[in-house]
């Protein structure tokens, strides 16, 4: 759907107007739609004594490391920020360069875990926290601002660097993203990094599932569509288009990670929990139908698809799962407390059975959380109720299906597999919730 007031903000008048009127000025985001990267200097900079080796990876990255013009990203090692004293040198690195960032651009702050042995450096590094979601609400013109909790060596964060330092993650803003110390392989290709892999995506046959679907197979990954039956024909002609195949069943079911996993005789390498609907009402005026419905597609199906698969062996070692979340299950939302529980139960199951996935089974366990999507289900939603949903974030607009799909794609590529138990909102910065 289109969002006029967004097209009208781009017009002289417009400018204008929601200037004088104290009114968001949202801008136009750069996508992956439009184009593959970013283009033009990458600044460098660091707060603290640091002895991370990064500048090979961002030089991969393709944007251009020198400081001669106006760039297009920034990125700020604070891993050596350890006192209150260090943090002024992350004011006096970024204050000067801040507002010469290109629009759309991109600030990505990396930080250090949080030392349990020493408390100045853990408040110290928890500021870091504090300043980029601040920043991020204040930056504008389309620009992000993201942290970075690195645990291990920089090729670790390769992956995820990539990612917010691109169009892909044109809606991700003022998250805290924590990449862990290994188990990653750097793809042949970092443009087709799920060559020779195998992806099921369930609630695939349109909206935010099918593009991921889409998403996932332009990154070479061989696409499984699953739906409900009543969706066969549109599984089957999206699996037919992207070169995959499609599974009608019913998540719900009993057998359902079984019946999966028996369609399936080689295995998986992704899975991405999708399927999910809404049943909305207040909690007074809500029947157990409506309960129950939202909380046995939402989560129950969820939890017993991935038991199943992962009992059976059907995700080889190196695989990736990711649920869909909400900012609903986060922050709450009036009239959704069905949905919000069963998106709440999604962040819960991802925090428990990651570290056990990740050592058992050698897989990860993430979510994606998405904020106002333009979807046909937002686009339902009474006029000043939406308009006030894409104007409440950073951005001051909504996202769109295919910023869901980019940071899904960005989880289950080979070369983020020290990010695991992270549950990443795509919500331009929602002004809701943390």
């Amino acid at each position: 759907m289109t969002d006029r007031y967004l097209s009208f903000t781009a017009t002289a008048p417009g400018r204008f107007l929601t200037r004088r009127l104290g009114l968001p000025q949202p801008a136009k985001l750069v996508r992956r739609s439009q184009t593959p990267s970013l283009h033009g200097e990458l600044l460098h900079l660091t707060a603290g004594k640091s002895d991370l080796d990064l500048a090979p990876v961002l030089a991969r990255t393709g944007l251009a490391a020198d400081r001669s013009g106006t760039p297009v990203a920034v990125v700020l090692d604070a891993t050596g920020v350890r006192d209150v004293g260090a943090l002024a040198e992350v004011h006096a690195a970024l204050h000067p360069v801040v507002r010469s960032v290109a629009a759309s651009g991109r600030v990505v702050v990396l930080g250090a875990p949080l030392d349990p042995a020493d408390h100045h450096q853990a408040a110290a590094q928890q500021a870091l926290e504090g300043f980029t979601r601040s920043l991020g609400k204040e930056i504008g013109q389309g620009r992000t601002v993201n942290l970075v909790r690195l645990g291990g060596d920089a090729g670790a964060a390769e992956s995820t660097l990539r990612f917010l330092l691109s169009p892909r993650s044109a809606y991700v803003s003022g998250q805290v993203v924590e990449v862990g110390a290994g188990g990653f392989t750097v793809p042949d290709d970092w443009e087709r990094p799920l060559a020779g892999r195998t992806a099921l995506v369930t609630g695939a046959a349109r909206g935010i599932g099918a593009a991921v679907a889409e998403t996932l197979a332009r990154d070479g990954a061989r696409v499984v569509v699953l739906d409900v039956p009543a969706a066969e024909a549109e599984a089957r002609a999206l699996a037919e288009r992207l070169g995959g195949s499609a599974v009608a069943l019913d998540i719900t079911e009993a057998d359902a990670g079984a019946r999966i996993a028996d369609a399936l005789p080689e295995g998986l390498d992704v899975l991405v929990h999708n399927a999910g609907i809404t049943r909305d009402r207040r909690l007074v005026n809500m029947p157990a139908e409506r309960w129950s419905s939202v909380l046995e597609v939402n989560l129950g199906s969820v939890l017993r698809t991935t038991d199943a698969l992962l009992e059976r062996g059907a995700l080889k070692a190196g695989g990736r799962i990711v649920g869909t979340a909400s900012i609903a299950g986060i922050a709450g939302n009036a009239g959704q407390t069905n949905y919000g529980a069963s998106k709440a139960g999604v962040v819960g199951l991802v925090r428990c059975l990651a570290p056990r996935a990740a050592s058992e089974f050698g897989v990860t366990v993430n979510a994606v959380a998405p904020g106002f999507i333009e979807t046909k289900m937002t686009a339902a939603i009474p006029l000043f109720i939406r308009e006030a949903g894409r104007r409440m974030n950073s951005l001051a607009q909504g996202g769109v299906p295919g910023d869901v799909a980019e940071t899904v794609g960005w989880l289950v590529q080979p070369g983020s597999g020290a990010v695991n138990g992270q549950v990443v909102r795509v919500c331009g910065q929602s002004l809701l919730g943390a």
